[in-house]
């Protein structure tokens, strides 16, 4: 039996719907019917995919240590490597030998470069004896009056000030968006769907997953988009297109490091739906943009879920 085939088989035993393992393990059930299938690439990597099949053993009540083993034994692909091929330069060291010195060819510049002056010299000498030339009469010393000060002394000339004008702020686009959960980009919801916040199509939204209260039912304390710029720029506006029913508090959030706690909040807004306008204030040069909810609207099903359709960004590149 395969490890698919025995967390179906456990899931079943203990009387549990795909949905309820989902709303207890905080896993998309896309993901559970992917691993009872014993497919594992919606998981992400081997990395996730053990912590999945970790989570949902524990739940419908089978050990996973065995499945573990059984998936580091059957798929995990390892990684081998030769000593030899890790010490391995990638290029060939060449030892280069040392020019010598052609001094003959030096010698032979430096007599040319003194002839060549001498010959100068004695071309561009007059036929008589030189004589000075007359000393230029001094002008005679003039005060300007507008900038002499009571005393006689001359004033100081001021000094020209220096003025930036700033560019005006232009369209920034992100070079990539995924979904984002307290953790990272790995606990974010429906991230095959987060492009989708950007394409600028209401009918076809990126959504959170439901929950059953505002507040992600006590699960977690947000989620949202993170949008990498690909170099640090400076965001002076957001434009964010959400679902029409009202209800989303969400924060701006900006930093170079992509991890919650390292990115600082700019800009709030509070019972939020259709577009929204957030100025940021003291925004730094950022390569990174978080979209954070703190609080989810409701929905048309008794639930709470957010949706973003699109992202339109200002500012200075």
């Amino acid at each position: 039996m395969t490890i698919g085939e025995t967390l179906a088989k456990a899931r079943r035993d203990a009387g549990l719907t795909v949905t309820q393992v989902s709303e207890r393990t905080r896993i998309r059930q896309a993901i559970i019917q992917a691993i009872e299938r014993d497919d594992y690439t919606p998981s992400g990597g081997d990395f996730y995919a053990r912590g999945n099949i970790r989570d949902i053993a524990r739940v419908v009540g089978t050990d996973p240590v065995p499945l573990i083993a059984e998936y580091d034994a059957t798929v995990r692909a390892p990684v081998e490597i030769t000593a030899a091929e890790a010490l391995e330069p990638t290029m060939p060291i060449r030892a280069v030998a040392p020019r010598r010195t052609n001094w003959t060819a030096v010698l032979a510049v430096v007599l040319l470069a003194a002839f060549g002056f001498l010959g100068y010299h004695l071309a561009s000498s007059p036929a008589g004896p030189q004589t000075a030339a007359p000393a230029a009469e001094s002008a005679p010393a003039h005060h300007d009056t507008a900038r002499t000060k009571p005393n006689g002394h001359p004033a100081a000339h001021p000094k020209p000030t220096a003025t930036h004008t700033p560019s005006p702020p232009t369209t920034l686009t992100p070079v990539s968006v995924v979904a984002f959960g307290p953790d990272g980009a790995a606990q974010g919801d429906n991230p095959e769907l987060a492009s989708l916040a950007i394409a600028g199509n209401p009918a076809n939204p990126w959504n959170t997953d439901w929950y059953a209260t505002p507040n992600f039912a006590d699960l977690q304390a947000g989620t949202g988009l993170l949008l990498d710029m690909g170099r640090p720029v400076t965001i002076t506006s957001a434009q964010i297109t959400l679902g029409s029913i009202p209800g989303a508090d969400l924060q701006l959030r900006t930093g170079n490091v992509p991890a919650l706690a390292d990115l600082k909040t700019v800009a709030t807004a509070s019972n939020a739906g259709g577009v929204v306008q957030l100025q940021p204030t003291g925004s730094a040069p950022s390569r990174y943009l978080l979209i954070w909810f703190t609080q989810l609207p409701p929905n048309n099903s008794g639930t709470y879920q957010a949706f973003v359709s699109g992202i339109s960004l200002k500012g200075q590149a």
